[in-house]
């Protein structure tokens, strides 16, 4: 069985062809679009952060407003760009978060995608150290972040504290029992899928990845979650990860469907760059009628190989359409897959 949820970019623009016109609108409906997939059964409501765009950036305002109206759905990111992050603070946001969540967070961290201005995690105060990238950065805020939610204290008390204090020393409060195991990281590449395995992190691989191999796409990141899975066998940790992947999958059922992606049938992968050195390819998406739909995916390599799918979904188009959507594969494909 997959677990099956969604992924919104949560984009917004004053378009009058667009149902998310102000942040508010993406906000507001991102939580209605959650309420609405617990509904329909789905396992997951997850949140790009995208920083300096009109789109979703603060996740944890959000997935705070997310658990607090539902009950049994996950939520998570895909994923918060470390580079821009204190761990300490986001440590007190995230054990908060998933607190009133009742413990249903999925956290997914990495450092970071193309961004909309330059090094703006300079403008949030961060600067690599002398020799590291920002890439470096980002990983190094990581390793504080999980090592912090292990909840062991390591702050000196002050002797006249205003309340009083605990023995020892103090850990960041609230601490969200748990969490630690539900942190993912999204790998863009062999060699960070391995470093997130080898740290005990669940694996986020998504539509984009370094071209390694000249392969599909979908060949290429099957062989990044074996990678992972060898790593973390190795790594000797005592519980089984979690690895998702997200897809672009629209079956095409009524007229809707096909007036907004009848074209993109028969889609390909598309090659471009993270930057002027890294060739990365890009996830096909997929479009068809069910049966031809069903299909396709079976020959996925990718999807076979994960636990977890994340479908994204076109968040401009409004919460009725969205949820159509995610119904429409829950109930016209997920069971022919096996995966329902």
């Amino acid at each position: 069985m997959k677990k099956i949820g969604f992924l919104s970019f949560g984009h917004w623009t004053p378009s009058p062809q667009s149902q998310t016109r102000s942040a508010a609108d993406t906000l507001l409906q991102s939580i209605e679009l959650a309420v609405a997939a617990e509904q329909l059964g789905a396992d997951g409501a997850y949140f790009r952060v995208h920083h300096f765009a009109r789109q979703l950036a603060s996740p944890f305002p959000l997935l705070a407003a997310v658990g607090a109206r539902t009950s049994t759905i996950e939520i998570g990111t895909a994923v918060i760009d470390m580079r821009y992050e204190n761990p300490l603070y986001m440590v007190e946001d995230a054990g908060s978060a998933d607190l009133i969540a009742g413990g249903r967070l999925q956290l997914g961290i990495s450092r970071g995608s193309p961004e909309q201005v330059i090094d703006g995690w300079r403008y949030f105060g961060y600067r690599p150290a002398e020799g590291q990238s920002d890439a470096d950065m980002g990983r190094r805020h990581a390793e504080v972040f999980l090592d912090l939610l292990r909840g062991e204290g390591f702050a000196e008390p002050n002797p006249q504290p205003m309340f009083p204090n605990p023995p020892g020393l103090l850990r960041l409060e609230p601490h969200a029992q748990g969490l630690r195991e539900r942190i993912w990281w999204g790998a863009g590449s062999n060699a960070t899928a391995v470093w997130a395995a080898k740290l005990g992190m669940n694996l986020q691989s998504s539509t984009l990845k370094n071209d390694e191999t000249g392969e599909a796409f979908h060949v290429q990141q099957a062989a990044q979650i074996r990678a992972y899975r060898g790593a973390w066998k190795e790594a000797g940790h005592s519980r089984e990860p979690r690895v998702s992947v997200s897809r672009s999958i629209f079956a095409l059922i009524d007229d809707r469907d096909r007036a907004y992606f009848g074209r993109e049938r028969g889609g390909e992968d598309q090659i471009g760059f993270i930057d002027p050195q890294t060739r990365a390819i890009f996830g096909r998406s997929y479009a068809a009628e069910p049966d031809a739909l069903i299909e396709q995916l079976r020959q996925d390599e990718a999807i076979a190989e994960a636990d977890t799918l994340l479908l994204t979904i076109p968040n401009q188009l409004g919460v009725d359409y969205c949820a159509h959507a995610i119904e429409a594969i829950l109930k016209h494909v997920a069971p022919a897959l096996g995966w329902r």
